[in-house]
């Protein structure tokens, strides 16, 4: 089954935390310095945040999936539209290792669909601190997955 995922750069955690706590009648599933991350069944969404000195505001939307046969089915429903994507397998990222797939919508906005495999005790598999050039989750940079127009590939688009 899949759920929903928003992932927004806050500038202050702690402030964040308690007006999406008191937003979602909740307190976080998942709590770290820099990271919180709220896995609600009403409505169903893996909504996440953190301030890892970036520009606050939206990171990426996403669908997060049971299972790495539904990850099969999402990467078919894009690939089938003519849409690139970015894989990235057993990647570490916000306290978690997955299987994922990026793309990129035609305003910019990344898009993650992905299988969560197992938790990680570190934000991206190292314990390096986050520079302000670090994105607020592990989103490729825009230019790397690109959606063609008429669903054409050319060499050098990253789409190839």
């Amino acid at each position: 089954m899949k759920r929903f995922h928003v992932h927004i750069a806050v500038a202050n955690l702690d402030e964040s935390i308690r007006f999406y706590s008191a937003l979602f009648n909740a307190q976080p599933t998942i709590q770290k310095d820099d990271y919180a991350k709220w896995m609600l069944d009403d409505p169903r969404i893996n909504f996440a945040i953190s301030s890892r000195g970036v520009e606050p505001g939206l990171d990426h939307l996403g669908f997060q999936v049971d299972s790495d046969e539904e990850l099969t089915q999402l990467q078919g429903q894009l690939q089938a539209a003519g849409i690139s994507l970015l894989t990235q397998t057993g990647t570490a990222c916000c306290y978690a290792e997955s299987n994922k797939h990026w793309t990129t919508d035609p305003s910019g906005i990344a898009w993650e669909s992905y299988h969560t495999l197992a938790s990680i005790p570190t934000f991206n598999g190292s314990e390096s601190t986050a520079t302000v050039a670090d994105s607020a989750c592990c989103a490729p940079p825009v230019a790397t997955v690109k959606i063609t127009p008429k669903n054409t590939c050319t060499p050098g688009s990253g789409c190839c």
